[in-house]
C-alpha cells in the first residue's frame, strides 16, 4: 500500500461506527480500511471505545476557559460544513474534546485492559512494553498537532501524576531538548495507573515518556525495538520508565541521559 494514503480522521471513523457517514464517504472509507492496516487499527481502537463521552467530559469542558477555547477553535480550520449536518452530535463533542487538550484539561478515555491477562507482570518487565508500543504505534503527528501547552499548564497535567502515582515533576524535569511537549495521559494497566507524557519531534514525529510503578528494583537503560520504533527503558526502585520514539538509537540514548539526570537531581 502506498504511505501516502489519506488517513481518516478520528471524526469520520467515529461517524462510520455510528452509521452517520453519507454512504459514498462510508464506502470510501471502509475501502481504505480494507486496504491500509494503520486505518484498520485505528478503527478497531475507536469501535472499542463505547464509554458516555460527554457525560464524562463535561466537568472538564466546564474547567476549560472558554473565552481562549473560543479564540483556538475559530482559527481551526474546519470541513464541517463540507459533510453535512451528520456530524454534528458525537463528532461535535470529539471537536471540543480536541480543543481541550489544546488549553491542557487532559483525561484520557482509553484503558489498556488487556493488562489483565498479564498480570504476573510486576511493572517493570517486557509486558506493558509491548502494550504500550501498540498504543503508541497508532500515533500519526496529526495526533499531536497544536500549539505547545504553556508552562503552568504543564504542570497542572503533570500535577495529576503525583496524584495517581505519588512522583512528583515539574515542566523543567521532562523537558526534552528541541522537541515539544504536548500532553499528559493517565492510561490504566493491570488495574494500575499508567502515566505517558506525550511529545511531538518536529523531525522524527510522536514520542512518548512511560511511566509505571514497579517493585523490581533499579535497572540501569537497555534498548529494544518494538512496533518499528525504538524504546529505552529502567527502573528505579518505585518506577519503571521507558521512552519510546522513531528517532535513532543513539539520540534516544541522549535524550534518557538527560532526562534520567534531572528525574534524579
Amino acid at each position: 500500500m502506498s504511505n501516502d494514503i489519506n488517513m481518516p480522521s478520528d471524526e469520520e471513523l467515529t461517524a462510520l461506527i455510528d452509521g452517520e457517514l453519507p454512504s459514498q464517504d462510508a464506502a470510501r472509507i471502509e475501502a481504505l480500511v480494507n486496504a491500509d492496516e494503520r486505518v484498520a487499527a485505528r478503527l478497531e481502537f475507536l469501535s472499542h471505545s463505547n464509554l458516555p463521552f460527554k457525560e464524562a467530559f463535561t466537568p472538564l469542558l466546564a474547567a476549560a476557559p472558554r473565552a481562549s477555547l473560543e479564540s483556538m477553535l475559530a482559527a481551526i480550520p474546519t470541513q464541517r460544513e463540507s459533510r453535512g449536518s451528520s456530524f454534528a452530535s458525537r463528532r461535535g463533542f470529539l471537536g471540543a474534546l480536541a480543543a481541550s487538550v489544546v488549553v491542557g484539561v487532559i483525561a484520557d478515555r482509553a484503558y489498556l485492559g488487556i493488562g489483565r491477562s498479564l498480570s504476573k507482570d510486576e511493572g517493570g518487565g517486557a509486558e506493558w512494553r509491548a502494550v504500550v508500543a501498540q498504543y503508541i504505534s497508532l500515533y500519526t503527528p496529526d495526533t499531536l498537532a497544536g500549539p505547545v501547552p504553556p508552562a503552568d499548564v504543564q504542570s497542572i497535567q503533570l500535577a495529576q501524576i503525583d496524584r495517581k502515582l505519588g512522583l512528583a515533576l515539574s515542566p523543567r524535569m521532562v523537558a526534552l531538548p528541541g522537541i515539544d511537549f504536548k500532553r499528559v495521559l493517565l492510561l490504566e494497566y493491570d488495574e494500575r495507573p499508567l502515566a505517558q507524557i506525550a511529545y511531538l519531534d518536529p523531525e522524527t514525529g510522536p514520542m512518548a515518556l512511560c511511566i509505571i510503578r514497579s517493585d523490581n528494583g533499579e535497572k540501569a537503560p537497555d534498548i529494544e525495538g518494538r512496533e518499528g520504533m525504538n524504546v529505552i527503558y529502567w527502573s528505579s526502585r518505585s518506577y519503571a520508565f521507558m521512552l519510546i520514539g522513531h528517532a535513532p538509537a543513539d539520540r534516544m540514548q541522549e535524550i534518557v541521559d538527560n532526562l534520567r539526570s534531572k528525574l534524579t537531581a
